[in-house]
C-alpha cells in the first residue's frame, strides 16, 4: 500500500460527513442532481428523505394540474354524488309539511284518476265525464253568452250578459297567465287536446274548468232569480265540472281547489268593477258598429 493512499484513507475516516447522521447528505436524491437538493432538510437529523419525497410529491401533483388546466379545488372525485343529488340530513319542517302535502295531493289524485283511459276502471264512463267536463269550458260559455246578448232584448238582461262576458274574459286570461307561470304538469302524462288549447289550457295549476264553474254558478245564483232545486243543482254541476276534470287525469285536487278559489275572486272583482247599463249599451254599440260619439 502506498503511503498517499493510506493518508487519503485516514483523511476519510476523521471527516464530518463519514459519521452516520451526516450519511445523508452524501446521498444524492432519487432523480436528483446531488446532495445540495437534499441540504436544507437534513441537517436535522433523518429528516431528509421524507421531506425531499414531499417536495416531490407537491411539484408532480402542481405538475398535473398545470398540465390539466383545471385547479384542484374543481376537481370531483367521479364516486362522489353532487350537492344537489343528496339528500339533506337536516331539512326543515316547513319544507317537510310542504313535500309530504304534494305527495300525498299527487297520490290521491292518481288513485281518482279512474277515468284517464279507457284501459281505467272507469274507462267505459269515460265520453260522459268528457261531456260534462265541456260544459265548463271557456269557448262553450263565452259563444253561448255571445248568442244569448245577440238574442236579448232587455236592458237588464244584456247588462248581465255583457258583465258575464267580461267575466269569461277575465277568467280565461287570468288561469292562462298563473298556468304559464306555474307550468305544472297533470298526475299523468297527456297531451293537451285542440280545444284546450284554443283555450290556452295547457297545464295543470289551476284548474280553469273548476275556476271557471264556481264564477258562473256563483254568478247567476247572485243575478238571476232561481228555485231552490235549480240553484241546488246549479252548485252540483259547478262541484261536478271540477272533479270531472280530476277523474279524467287532467288536475290534481289541490288544482280544483285552487281552481274553486279563484273563480270566486274572480266574481268578487267583477262585483266591484260591476258596468252600468249605459256603459253595457255604449260597449254593444261599438262592438256591432252602431255607436255614435255625438247622438
Amino acid at each position: 500500500m502506498m503511503p498517499s493512499t493510506a493518508r487519503s484513507r485516514a483523511r476519510e475516516r476523521n471527516s464530518v460527513l463519514s459519521r452516520p447522521e451526516f450519511m445523508s447528505l452524501n446521498q444524492p436524491l432519487r432523480g436528483g442532481s446531488g446532495p445540495s437538493e437534499n441540504r436544507g432538510g437534513g441537517v436535522g437529523g433523518g429528516g431528509g428523505p421524507r421531506r425531499s419525497s414531499s417536495i416531490r410529491h407537491q411539484a408532480s401533483q402542481q405538475s398535473e394540474d398545470a398540465g390539466d388546466g383545471v385547479p384542484k379545488a374543481d376537481k370531483r372525485d367521479p364516486g362522489k354524488m353532487p350537492e344537489e343529488d343528496c339528500m339533506q340530513l337536516n331539512p326543515s319542517f316547513k319544507g317537510i309539511a310542504i313535500n309530504s302535502l304534494l305527495a300525498i295531493d299527487i297520490c290521491l289524485s292518481k288513485r281518482m284518476s279512474v277515468c284517464a283511459y279507457t284501459s281505467s276502471s272507469w274507462g267505459g264512463c269515460r265520453s260522459m265525464v268528457a261531456l260534462l267536463a265541456l260544459t265548463g269550458h271557456g269557448l262553450t260559455w263565452i259563444i253561448g253568452t255571445i248568442v244569448c246578448l245577440t238574442r236579448s232584448s232587455t236592458l237588464a238582461g244584456q247588462e248581465v250578459l255583457v258583465n258575464l262576458l267580461l267575466a269569461l274574459i277575465l277568467d280565461v286570461m287570468t288561469v292562462a297567465g298563473v298556468q304559464r307561470l306555474v307550468k305544472r304538469k297533470g298526475p299523468w302524462e297527456m297531451t293537451p287536446g285542440f280545444l284546450d288549447c284554443v283555450a290556452m289550457d295547457v297545464y295543470s295549476f289551476p284548474a280553469a274548468h273548476a275556476s271557471r264553474a264556481a264564477m258562473v254558478s256563483k254568478f247567476l245564483l247572485s243575478h238571476l232569480v232561481l228555485a231552490v232545486p235549480l240553484r241546488i243543482l246549479l252548485v252540483l254541476w259547478a262541484f261536478l265540472v271540477g272533479m270531472s276534470r280530476v277523474l279524467l287525469g287532467k288536475h290534481h285536487l289541490t288544482d280544483m281547489l285552487c281552481g274553486f278559489a279563484l273563480g270566486l275572486f274572480h266574481f268578487s272583482l267583477m262585483e266591484t268593477v260591476w258596468l252600468s247599463s249605459n256603459t253595457c249599451q255604449t260597449l254593444i254599440s261599438i262592438s256591432t258598429l252602431s255607436w255614435s260619439p255625438f247622438s
